[in-house]
């Protein structure tokens, strides 16, 4: 609280300077709104603020998954009246409660839609199920621009180094040898309806490690920060000794009713994390907030219009302390219950004004999620190379099609006539393909497929490749370890088991509301494949460093040797008289008597 009202009294200060007196009376009046407190002003008697054109909610969703681990998923969205790229309008100057370092981003670049990740670890479908939103190993980035960007790759470098500036990461490493425009599989999730793919860019960086850095400037977007609300329980060393923990930011326009008659910016920020109980020596089936985070939960944020804790309880564990309050959601084609927990109720907190959530866990029972994929490189040598997808279907009667996208680097050069696909040892034609070949040094391989997976089945792509020679200067620092390529990303609309309600509402949960489907018998999902690590050839860089050590011991020897001739000065040595002779000018000496010659 005391971090909250002194950046708004900073805040409006800079305002009052730039205002006349009737805007001072204006600010004065609003800074208790703005600093979450509660109060009376004179001066308010003659003045009616405005309503706040944005809004904020937190939640956090906690899930115990039947491998014994627990998924603890935030989300942070902000919702904002405002519009960033119509022409002719205001430039927006005031920021409240949205981050002004990403509304920049968005009228500079003429952004229609932002979508980041980073991400540490590997998502195991088969284990944990699926993710409210997925996100591939290391860090992700794809881009709708607005369709008035006459020059979209240079906005795209630009906006690259910008975001790897607010965001502490190594996104200017991205150019335009691992980017690619996606024709079919990323569609805009906001209003935009654009299908033109040249506004579109997809990237990702699959080394990119996260790390505290990263973690910083993502909680500073949050109009709380981390002092107040869910955003206290995200302490570096517990997130980050993790099996999985993924940090997102999405950015998109959308409609704040049904009739969509007004529209909105939306940030939504995410942190989905997976604890492990075994390595953490805390038991399979026990935990608690204190245990997980080494926190508690003391107060919600007071800029917050919504702070809830969902805890799934489908599985009748023992909850507490309990609540009355449940809601039923259908999430991924699946209809969970959870016990909700209200921050903004005083009685949630109880007499020591501190929450600690405790949960025994009981259940055993497993649902295999319906579509699940991995990837491995096989082959032997360093020479040429498969590369494997297997895409699962687990549905028992339904078949349904899926869209297949690979964006492979241009030094694995693929043999796209080499390219099959086979289900149930039964050749599969894709009804869709769209290639796009790589130039050296420039670009990458795009492939794009449609396949329809036939029901509990297990349908296997196969393309081969062949490595390429680099340049010495092309190289790692450390070769040796291999190069990564990318995950491949699988998009569908998967069959439900369960009857999907599309009415929208405001106190529809965020982590139900994120992807919209119209249709009530499917839901959409994304799977990411593992990354992949291809060995190249590589030469014996320890070689110029032996050539290094012979040519400097050649030069130290024959050019020293050479420089001593040329500069040393020689001069002739008398030889030293006979014995007898020096005693004889001994004694002279001694006598006083001239020495002999």
């Amino acid at each position: 609280m005391h971090f909250i009202r002194q950046v708004t009294t900073a805040h409006s200060s800079i305002i009052t300077e730039r205002s006349n007196v009737s805007s001072m009376i204006k600010q004065r009046c609003l800074l208790p709104l703005l600093s979450g407190r509660s109060g009376s002003c004179r001066l308010c008697e003659t003045f009616t603020p405005a309503p706040a054109k944005d809004q904020f909610q937190e939640e956090l969703v906690i899930r115990p998954l039947h491998s014994g681990d627990i998924y603890a998923s935030f989300q942070f969205r902000t919702l904002w009246d405002t519009d960033f790229l119509q022409e002719g309008q205001k430039k927006v100057s005031h920021y409240r409660l949205f981050p002004k370092s990403l509304g920049q981003v968005l009228s500079k670049f003429s952004v229609q839609e932002l979508h980041i990740s980073f991400t540490q670890g590997f998502w195991r479908t088969m284990q944990w199920g699926q993710p409210f939103i997925p996100s591939p190993p290391g860090a992700e980035l794809w881009v709708w621009f607005h369709h008035t960007v006459s020059d979209v790759d240079g906005n795209w470098k630009e906006l690259t180094n910008v975001l790897s500036g607010i965001f502490c990461a190594s996104l200017n490493f991205i150019d335009m040898t691992n980017t690619v425009q996606p024709s079919a599989s990323f569609k805009p999730l906001g209003l935009g309806n654009a299908t033109d793919h040249r506004f579109l860019r997809y990237a990702t960086l699959p080394r990119e490690i996260v790390c505290t850095e990263n973690l910083t400037p993502w909680k500073k977007l949050l109009p709380c920060g981390s002092k107040a609300g869910l955003a206290v329980l995200m302490k570096s060393e517990k997130l980050f000794h993790s099996s999985f923990h993924s940090q997102a930011v999405h950015i998109r326009p959308i409609c704040q009713d049904e009739q969509c008659t007004s529209k909105a910016w939306e940030l939504r920020q995410t942190l989905n994390v997976v604890f492990d109980h075994y390595t953490s020596g805390q038991g399979k089936k026990e935990w608690s907030l204190f245990k997980m985070f080494s926190r508690t939960l003391t107060e919600a944020c007071p800029l917050a219009s919504s702070s809830k804790v969902y805890v799934d309880i489908t599985d009748n564990p023992e909850l507490s302390p309990a609540t009355p309050l449940l809601s039923q959601a259908v999430v991924l084609g699946d209809r969970r219950t959870y016990s909700v927990y209200d921050l903004t109720r005083a009685e949630t907190f109880g007499q020591l004004r501190s929450f600690n959530l405790l949960l025994r866990w009981k259940g055993d029972n497993m649902l295999r999620p319906l579509l699940h994929a991995e990837r491995y490189v096989a082959g032997f040598g360093l020479q040429t190379g498969e590369i494997h997808t297997v895409i699962y279907n687990n549905h028992p009667y339904r078949a349904f099609p899926v869209l297949l996208m690979d964006s492979v680097p241009w030094y694995l050069q693929l043999y796209i006539h080499t390219l099959t696909v086979t289900s149930k040892s039964r050749d599969n034609k894709p009804s869709y393909i769209h290639y796009q070949p790589a130039k050296d040094r420039h670009r990458p391989h795009l492939l794009e497929m449609l396949i329809q997976l036939p029901p509990h089945s297990m349908t296997e792509v196969t393309v081969q490749f062949e490595r390429a020679l680099l340049k010495w200067t092309e190289y790692t620092p450390d070769p040796n370890h291999g190069f990564y390529v990318g995950s491949s990303v699988i998009s569908a609309l998967v069959p439900s088991m369960v009857a999907m309600s599309t009415n929208f509402t405001q106190d529809q949960p965020l982590f139900s509301s994120f992807v919209p489907v119209k249709e009530e018998s499917s839901y959409f999902v994304r799977v990411y494949t593992e990354p992949l690590l291809v060995n190249l050839p590589t030469p014996d860089f320890s070689m110029p460093y032996n050539v290094i050590c012979l040519t400097c011991t050649v030069v130290a020897v024959g050019y020293g040797s050479f420089y001593n001739l040329l500069t040393r000065t020689f001069q002739v040595d008398e030889p030293s008289p006979p014995l007898a002779k020096r005693l004889a000018n001994f004694i002279r000496r001694i006598r006083g008597v001239p020495l002999l010659a």
